[in-house]
């Protein structure tokens, strides 16, 4: 498309004659006239300049709308995206009973994509095993021309996990002063969280940690209350009924744990669960 405009010179017969006048009143009176009439016809050109250029960007912002009109835009793919993943997330984090905020961000397209406009609706799946972290996105036309673009995004789940408050050497045993609770992205955690400080507290640290690291479970094991060889006390409850019995531990084990003693009256060999150091109990 072209459009030219043309600004036309003034007439030169379009002056006015000025005749000298044997007064000077006159000869003034003439070149005021004169200078009246050049800077009038100049206003114009000018005019006429500034209404062509606005009319030329007018036709020119109409055909790229136009063009606009003729494609989906990169912008409108984003759009589409942020909506899908906004109400999977929300749905996502319902369903699992998940306590936290989100944010995300979907990634830039190349400003110079061009996708054919689609009759239909645009239809958005995920292409994740889950809307937290790094995901992809599939927008999908499904009408007369179809086409499909991976989105990609970045979804970023915070939540309050236990967190490091001092250093922790290898084999120390946490306690309520070591940790906290502290707002962290949770998407980026490989090897999980904890989010409860009993799960951190009394446990033995595997590997050393430092200020603010966020404790993951194989950082921790359960400390061994019991060792192989020690000797312990069985308590077999029934009721309300305890009766106690001198044993020998024939295993290691942690809080909880279930481990193979020998009773010492009887020499009998039972499966008993660690209750604290040096006892064990088993139910009758």
């Amino acid at each position: 498309m072209h459009y030219t405009c043309h600004a036309e010179p003034p007439n030169q017969n379009d002056r006015h004659p000025c005749t000298r006048s044997t007064s000077g009143t006159g000869f003034a009176i003439c070149n005021s006239m004169n200078a009246k009439t050049t800077i009038s016809r100049h206003f114009a050109l000018e005019t006429r300049r500034l209404l062509c250029a606005i009319a030329l960007l007018c036709l020119c912002g109409a055909s790229n709308l136009v063009r606009a009109e003729n494609f989906t835009l990169p912008e409108q793919l984003i759009g589409v995206t942020q909506g899908f993943l906004e109400f999977t997330v929300e749905d996502y984090l319902a369903t699992n009973q998940i306590d936290g905020r989100h944010d995300i961000q979907v990634k830039q397209l190349d400003p110079r994509l061009r996708m054919a406009t689609c009759d239909k609706d645009l239809t958005a799946s995920l292409e994740s095993p889950r809307p937290v972290g790094r995901v992809t996105v599939r927008v999908r036309c499904e009408g007369s021309s179809p086409w499909t673009v991976f989105v990609p995004a970045q979804v970023q789940l915070f939540r309050n996990v236990v967190t490091v408050m001092r250093p922790l050497k290898r084999d120390a045993i946490v306690t309520e002063q070591d940790v906290a609770m502290r707002e962290r992205d949770v998407s980026s955690l490989g090897q999980g969280f904890l989010a409860s400080l009993d799960q951190a507290v009394g446990q033995k640290v595997v590997r050393q940690m430092v200020i603010d690291q966020v404790v993951t479970p194989v950082a921790l094991e359960q400390p061994q209350m019991i060792h192989k060889g020690d000797q312990v006390v069985i308590i077999a409850r029934t009721g309300t009924l305890a009766v106690r019995m001198p044993g020998e531990a024939m295993s290691d084990g942690g809080f909880n744990e279930q481990i193979r003693v020998k009773n010492l009256n009887s020499q009998r060999v039972i499966k008993a669960s660690v209750t604290g150091p040096g006892q064990v109990e088993v139910a009758m």
